[in-house]
């Protein structure tokens, strides 16, 4: 950010004394501070709108991404067992999908999947089991955060139940069994036939 100020403060220089050669001295005080002014509240203006664009690209792109999975971010809410349910299972298809369990280094805990991969039919509500065990003396919250590969199959995949919906504290030395259940739309593209769900636990900010 310094390195933006300084930037800025370069070209603000530069521009103030063009602008001055531009103006020669034939002009007055007063008409070159005037000019001044408004070039203070053009480039002052010109910084908020770029802050402003700063902050709303993240929010923007993350409604983007959720819309389109380019990112792999898979949706956060559940589906409900019923609507899952009264999706038709294509029997004719098989997808393969691989499970990948990591830590952040910050979270002192351990976590794996039960199985590496499982083949499913598209509207198939399959149920995958994730273990984690604390290595700490006391309790310890963590958040999975989930990512699908390839990025635009990320939409297609649904779930009814995960333990990424919500912060999960586990006591100290405590070991727990965390389901993951869901299925894969019918409209997922023929194109893919392998995907990859992952979770990577952290440490949640409490």
């Amino acid at each position: 950010m310094g390195a933006f100020w300084n930037f800025f403060s370069y070209l603000f220089s530069i521009h103030i004394s063009t602008c001055d050669k531009e103006m020669n001295v034939a002009g007055t005080r007063e008409e070159i501070d005037k000019h001044r002014r408004r070039l203070v509240i053009k480039l002052t203006l010109v910084v908020v709108a770029m802050f402003g664009f700063g902050y709303l690209l993240i929010p923007l792109y993350n409604a983007f991404c959720s819309i389109t999975g380019l990112n792999g971010k898979p949706s956060s809410s559940a589906v409900s067992a019923t609507q899952a349910k009264a999706v038709k299972i294509d029997t004719n298809r098989t997808v393969s999908v691989e499970f990948i369990a990591t830590v952040n280094s910050d979270l002192p805990w351990e976590f794996k999947s039960e199985v590496y991969k499982v083949s499913m039919h598209p509207g198939e509500i399959v149920k995958a089991n994730f273990y984690v065990h604390n290595l700490e003396n006391q309790a310890v919250v963590g958040r999975a955060i989930p990512s699908i590969s390839p990025g635009l199959a990320a939409k297609h995949l649904h779930k009814t139940e995960c333990f990424c919906f919500t912060e999960q504290t586990l006591q100290a030395n405590e070991s727990r069994e965390m389901p993951v259940v869901f299925y894969i739309d019918p409209d997922l593209p023929e194109a893919y036939s392998n995907m990859i769900l992952s979770y990577t636990f952290y440490k949640a900010n409490t």
